[in-house]
C-alpha cells in the first residue's frame, strides 16, 4: 500500500486517477481505517487530504457556507453562523459516533460511505446541499442528493474526490430540523431518520419545504408528496397526517434484527411529524 500527503487539490486529483489498483481518500479515517483493519478494503493508494487548505476551513459568504472535506463533525458544532442557519444539519453530523468520533469524522467521509443510514446525509439533502468535486478533467457541483447510488457505491468517476460541502444561504423565516431513531440513547447506527427543511410566508403559511428519509431504503430518500403534503400550511393536523402517509408510502425498508418494514415505515412517519414540527418552530411559526 501506498500514503500520500498532496497539498493541492490537482495533485490529489492526478493521484487517484493514476492509481493502478483502488484509491481512497482519508479525511478523517473513522471509517476507511476501520474497515482497512478488519479487512473489507486492500487500498493500493491511500490520499491523505488534510494537508490541502481548501479542505480544512468553513467559510461563509453571500451565499452560503462551505465545509471542508476535512472539516471534523466537532468543529461544525463549533461555529455559531453554521449552526444559526442549518441548526438541523449540524445536529445531525452532531450525531455520528462519540466525542472521539467527532473529532475526526467528516461529513464528506459520512456521505462517501454511502450507508443508507449516515445521519448527516438526509439533513444534507433536505438542506439542498451541493457537493463541490475535484477531477482530473476540473472540477463540477453536484446536489447531494445524486452522490450515493447504493450501500457503499457512488457516483463519484475515477481520479474525482469531494473537495467541500456547500448549503445555501437559508432565505428569511426559514428552519431545518433532523431526528433519528436509534435503538440506545446514542452511538449506535439509525434505524429511521428524517429530515426536514422549509420557509414560511405570510401568517407562517408554509411556503417551501423538502422532507427526507433515512435508513428506510437503499439511499436516502427525497419525498416531494410530504413536501406538498404542507406546502400551503400552518402544520395543522390533517396536513401532518398526510405528511406521515407520504412518508410512509415511500418507504422500501429492510427486515433486521434492528426493526421491521412495518415498524421503520411507521417510525419513519412520526419522525417527519416531529421534525417538521421542530424546523415549523425554528422558522418562527407558531
Amino acid at each position: 500500500m501506498r500514503y500520500a500527503a498532496p497539498t493541492t487539490t490537482r495533485e490529489a486529483a492526478a493521484l487517484i486517477a493514476k492509481a493502478k489498483g483502488r484509491a481512497f481518500v482519508l479525511a478523517g479515517g473513522t471509517d476507511l481505517l476501520v474497515r482497512m483493519k478488519i479487512g473489507t478494503i486492500e487500498p493500493e493508494l491511500v490520499v491523505d487530504i488534510k494537508r490541502i487548505p481548501a479542505t480544512q476551513s468553513i467559510t461563509k459568504s453571500a451565499t452560503g457556507f462551505r465545509i471542508g472535506a476535512g472539516v471534523p463533525t466537532a468543529a461544525m458544532g463549533e461555529n455559531n453562523a453554521l449552526k444559526k442557519a442549518w441548526p438541523g444539519v449540524v445536529e445531525a453530523a452532531n450525531l455520528i459516533g462519540s466525542d472521539q468520533i467527532q473529532n475526526r469524522c467528516t461529513i464528506v467521509g459520512n456521505l462517501c460511505n454511502a450507508s443508507p443510514a449516515a445521519d448527516s446525509v438526509p439533513a444534507l439533502i433536505a438542506a439542498g446541499a451541493k457537493a463541490a468535486i475535484v477531477g482530473p478533467r476540473g472540477r463540477r457541483t453536484v446536489a447531494v442528493d445524486k452522490i450515493v447510488t447504493g450501500p457503499g457505491t457512488t457516483s463519484l468517476k475515477k481520479g474525482e474526490f469531494i473537495e467541500a460541502i456547500t448549503l445555501p444561504r437559508p432565505p428569511p423565516r426559514s428552519g431545518d430540523a433532523y431526528l433519528r431513531f436509534i435503538p440506545r440513547t446514542e452511538m449506535d447506527i439509525a434505524v429511521v431518520g428524517a429530515g426536514v427543511s422549509l420557509t414560511l410566508g405570510p401568517n407562517g403559511v408554509v411556503k417551501k419545504a423538502r422532507v427526507t428519509l433515512g435508513a428506510v431504503a437503499p439511499t436516502v430518500v427525497l419525498v416531494p408528496a410530504a413536501a406538498r403534503a404542507i406546502t400551503g400550511t400552518r402544520l395543522e393536523d390533517v396536513a401532518l397526517a398526510k405528511l406521515a402517509a407520504a412518508c410512509e408510502a415511500a418507504c422500501n425498508p429492510i427486515d433486521d434484527m434492528r426493526g421491521t418494514i412495518e415498524y421503520r415505515t411507521e417510525v419513519a412517519g412520526v419522525l417527519a411529524r416531529r421534525a417538521a414540527k421542530i424546523a415549523y418552530q425554528r422558522a418562527g411559526g407558531n
